[in-house]
């Protein structure tokens, strides 16, 4: 199974991406992870990545799409895979569907793990305590919210079109979130079958 995991920072997509990626058998693959591998390994791309960020500019579109395209083609992405911190721009989403179309697939599961702002803001603050992260106070995190809503509400109408973006509530123990996306997998399953 082809999915697309969404959710803002502190919504608990890690944890849910771990037990995931067990659950399936599947890659978890992050752009993030990715992107520090190819600087790392001074790949052609990792090179090129590298010159962009120096500047403290995100990685361009088309090396981040060029990046996560050769990764699907691993062995491994074979029965599916887990995208986490991709697409993060509609250009991404288009790159991506393309890129599968080529080879007669598409994305099987958006998934889009939610909570409401206020619980997103004490789980943050939280965790910011816990961490002692001094820098994350209430202003820092709801601006963190608001560019997160910005960036992802774009990707949200556009895999809602597509009719394969699935909302799941994220309030609960670990096991009630679990037990939902694997509730909506077991739909997209059927309706694949069907």
């Amino acid at each position: 199974m082809r999915i697309i995991f969404l959710g803002p920072p502190g919504v608990g997509k890690g944890t849910q991406s771990h037990k995931l990626v067990e659950f399936l058998n599947i890659p978890h693959i992050s752009t993030g992870e990715m992107l520090r591998e190819a600087i790392r390994n001074k790949t052609e791309l990792g090179m090129k990545v590298a010159t962009q960020m120096e500047g403290g500019r995100l990685a361009a579109d088309e090396i981040v799409v060029q990046l996560v395209r050769q990764r699907l083609t691993q062995p491994d992405c074979r029965n599916g895979y887990l995208l986490d911190g991709f697409p993060r721009t509609l250009p991404q989403a288009a790159s991506l569907d393309l890129g599968l179309a080529v080879d007669d697939e598409a994305v099987d599961a958006v998934l889009n793990l939610t909570v409401d702002q206020d619980e997103l803001l004490s789980r943050l603050m939280a965790r910011a305590q816990k961490e002692d992260r001094g820098d994350d106070n209430e202003e820092t995190i709801r601006n963190r919210m608001k560019v997160y809503d910005d960036m992802t509400s774009p990707l949200i109408a556009y895999y809602e079109e597509q009719k394969v973006l699935y909302r799941i509530d994220g309030i609960g123990t670990i096991e009630e979130v679990f037990d939902r996306i694997k509730a909506v997998l077991e739909e997209v399953d059927r309706k694949k079958n069907a």
